[in-house]
């Protein structure tokens, strides 16, 4: 098993799993602005290899790129389907290589959360994980329905509601959590039943709840963009959904259980340096009775500001033909995924500035 680390290792794991395919790739898109991931899949086609994508029926914001990625795929050979409207959002993000090789993912297949994000990621190759996947991609392709079959494969909103409760009941001594929304009220009770217990509860993220007896931090320096947990430093959580009722309810995510040593040896490291890094900020402990409010205001805030954005792509792609032609060179520009970038990045900002600034006005 290998443990993806963002920012950090990059797009170069993903690139040589689609490059080493002998047979087929299925994955399963919700955001995707790198050209790489699109050439490595048409590459892998032009070799005799089948590429299967499945691309979530909507995100928030990116439709139209999602719509234009689905006609260069199928350009290239890709056979692509779009995921059923039954759900409020397809949100998993996976990849099968050759029915051997299974990566899970917190993090989209885009710039900003790959330079500029803190999420994780699994390559294995355990075969009954692996088969777990290849049902559900299958369910999922076909639009029918899925029946869990492996308790450390956690599906919303199959099972990940039942198997992450079981998770964080079981822990003993310590549970450490990446999540960049912690609201689910049931989930905050076991939280708080395990710290009342003895168990040191740490959580970097967003706990949106008042009055709860629990510590939360903010991620330092970079964007949040992971849900995960460590307990008792022996085994761990990586996955798509937090510890939130729609995301455990109402959406699909994916994630998995593990007890690699490996890979949670370094999954632990990771939070540490994180963790100490956030205690020597000033300001970084959330004020769990401010929370809602500030995320309100935040996310209202950024929305507003990106929508009135104008049409930016044609700035863009001006002026780096301008750029290009002073030095004589020939660029392919992907504008429109720039544009989307440029947008989810302006965002994120004024989301963390407002937060920011909401929580230093109510201290």
């Amino acid at each position: 098993m290998r443990l993806l680390v963002q920012k950090g290792d990059g797009l170069s794991p993903l690139i040589d799993g689609i490059n080493r395919a002998k047979s087929c790739v299925e994955i399963v898109i919700f955001r995707c602005d790198r050209r790489e991931i699109e050439r490595a899949l048409a590459s892998a086609v032009g070799r005799g290899v089948r590429v299967h994508a499945l691309i979530t029926y909507t995100n928030r914001g990116g439709e139209k790129s999602l719509r234009k990625l689905e006609l260069r795929l199928l350009a290239a050979g890709v056979s692509v389907v779009r995921t059923a409207g039954d759900l409020t959002r397809y949100h998993d993000k996976l990849m099968i290589i050759d029915r051997r090789e299974l990566y899970v993912l917190a993090f989209n297949l885009t710039r900003i959360d790959l330079e500029y994000s803190r999420s994780f990621g699994i390559i294995t190759k355990d075969r009954k994980l692996v088969q777990e996947a290849v049902k559900l991609f299958e369910a999922d392709q076909k639009r029918q329905p899925y029946t869990p079959g492996l308790a450390t494969f956690l599906v919303s909103p199959e099972n990940a509601r039942k198997e992450l409760a079981r998770f964080i009941k079981g822990a003993r001594k310590e549970l450490l959590i990446y999540d960049p929304e912690v609201s689910d009220p049931e989930m905050i009770r076991l939280l708080e039943e395990r710290s009342k217990a003895g168990v040191d509860i740490r959580i970097i993220g967003r706990l949106m709840s008042r009055g709860a007896k629990l510590t939360a931090r903010k991620q330092p320096r970079l964007r949040l963009h992971t849900r995960t947990m460590i307990r008792d430093r022996t085994q761990a959580f990586i996955g798509s959904q937090s510890l939130r009722k729609l995301e455990l309810d109402a959406r699909r995510e994916v994630g998995v259980l593990f007890q690699d040593s490996g890979a949670v040896g370094r999954l632990l490291s990771v939070f540490q340096e994180d963790w100490a890094l956030a205690e020597q900020s000033p300001g970084q402990v959330v004020a769990n009775n401010d929370a809602p409010s500030a995320a309100k205001v935040a996310k209202r805030i950024a929305k507003a500001v990106v929508n009135d954005l104008p049409p930016i792509a044609p700035v863009l792609d001006g002026v780096v033909r301008e750029v290009a032609g002073e030095i004589n060179l020939t660029v392919d520009v992907d504008v429109e995924g720039l544009e989307t970038t440029v947008k989810e990045a302006v965002k994120a900002a004024v989301k963390e500035a407002v937060r920011d600034a909401v929580g230093a006005a109510t201290k």
